[in-house]
């Protein structure tokens, strides 16, 4: 036998105003009215208590009554934030602290651009569609960006990431106990894609050509270049790596979270060529705790940009300058496409990803080569076993 539905009524919008007032399960016919309050951390707590009465159409009119009340928004203490202020205290409380020496270049280039696109003291609130699709045409066009030149929908996607990221942060940020920005006004729209993006990986011949003139440059650029091949992790991890994160012995490799793109520390073993590397990396600097100490000395490690300047030099030498995009970053695409028969869990693990889609759709790489050689692992057709077809004067 079904349970007798008990008398409810609502009034207002929920997550805004909702009052509802309801029977009690009690069977008694005494009414109760059932709100949400906010407490001093700004959560919703719902509160719920009795009317004293059983008049229905009197608990109707107290909780239209309750939802208006609650309907009146206070004044708020807060002026509408402008861009430049919500640039520059991110840029105090989340880029500086957080992110990386490069990360936190390319946020300080990108709300520069911003702001000379935008205005520095437009009220971020007053952002729309318009002004969104106004900046992809122009950055598209070179019309706006450092550089003066035309760029791919990589990299706009990449610029208003960042733009999504301060105005997300805004609205949970807060000073005197207000939101800087009740909403994210550009929340929802869609990213630029690139269709065909650009991943370049060095053939075998190519990449011995360069391991050959490698050496005659420095012997940091060929530990990184062997790190970075062996342990499919980015440049920026490998050149940071301390001694101390190293276990020869044991033959793994901690990455710190400070030095990982996602945040995320974990550990990874070494193979036979990442140990050689690195042992003739303690060879030349042994007392550095840097496995890779910058050339300007030991206490600090080799930057990023004098790696990139030693790769392209080496490149040139090797007589592949007129490779587009090759650079670290192309071993680590290398990384995944070589370990793609291995399972997925196993291959995040070891290249420290977090998200099997991205692998998938942006480092692994299906060639020529290993789609042919899935189609011959399958069992053949032939004569005997579709004897319909007529595949009698087929070769086997």
């Amino acid at each position: 036998m079904s349970a007798t539905k008990r008398w409810s009524y609502s009034a207002g919008e929920r997550g805004r105003n909702r009052v509802r007032v309801y029977e009690h399960a009690n069977g008694n016919g005494m009414l109760y009215v059932e709100f949400y309050e906010r407490d001093d951390a700004d959560q919703a707590k719902p509160k719920r208590q009795s009317l004293g009465h059983k008049d229905q159409g009197r608990a109707k009119q107290q909780a239209d009554e309750i939802s208006a009340q609650f309907g009146i928004a206070p004044p708020s203490k807060r002026t509408d934030s402008t861009l430049a202020t919500l640039f520059d205290k991110y840029d105090r409380e989340v880029s500086l602290p957080l992110k990386g020496k490069s990360k936190q270049g390319h946020d300080r280039r990108a709300a520069k651009m911003f702001l000379g696109f935008f205005g520095a003291n437009r009220k971020a609130s007053s952002l729309s569609v318009t002004d969104w699709n106004r900046f992809i045409a122009a950055r598209r066009a070179g019309s706006v960006g450092p550089s003066g030149r035309p760029v791919r929908n990589r990299q706009i996607e990449y610029d208003l990431k960042f733009l999504l990221a301060v105005l997300n942060w805004a609205t949970v940020a807060r000073e005197d106990g207000e939101p800087l920005l009740d909403r994210n006004p550009l929340k929802g729209l869609k990213l630029p894609r690139e269709e065909s993006p650009h991943r370049p990986m060095l053939s075998e011949a190519e990449e011995q050509a360069l391991v050959q003139v490698v050496p005659d440059m420095d012997w940091r650029l060929g530990v990184a270049w062997v790190l970075c091949r062996e342990t499919g992790h980015r440049i920026g991890a490998v050149s940071r790596l301390r001694w101390e994160d190293v276990d020869l012995d044991g033959r793994t490799v901690t990455w710190r979270a400070a030095n990982d793109k996602k945040n995320r520390e974990h550990v990874t073993p070494l193979t036979d060529s990442a140990v050689a590397a690195l042992k003739q990396a303690r060879s030349h600097s042994p007392i550095s705790p840097w496995v890779l100490p910058s050339p300007r000395g030991c206490d600090a490690p080799v930057s990023e940009r004098t790696l990139a300047r030693w790769r392209r030099k080496a490149m040139d030498a090797a007589g592949l300058g007129h490779l587009r995009r090759v650079g670290f970053h192309c071993l680590r695409w290398k990384f995944a496409s070589e370990l793609m028969d291995e399972p997925l869990k196993v291959l995040m693990a070891l290249g420290g990803w977090k998200d099997p889609k991205t692998v998938i759709q942006c480092y692994q790489k299906a060639d020529p080569e290993r789609m042919r050689q899935a189609l011959e692992s399958r069992n053949p057709l032939t004569q005997s076993t579709h004897p319909g077809l007529g595949l009698s004067g087929m070769a086997s």
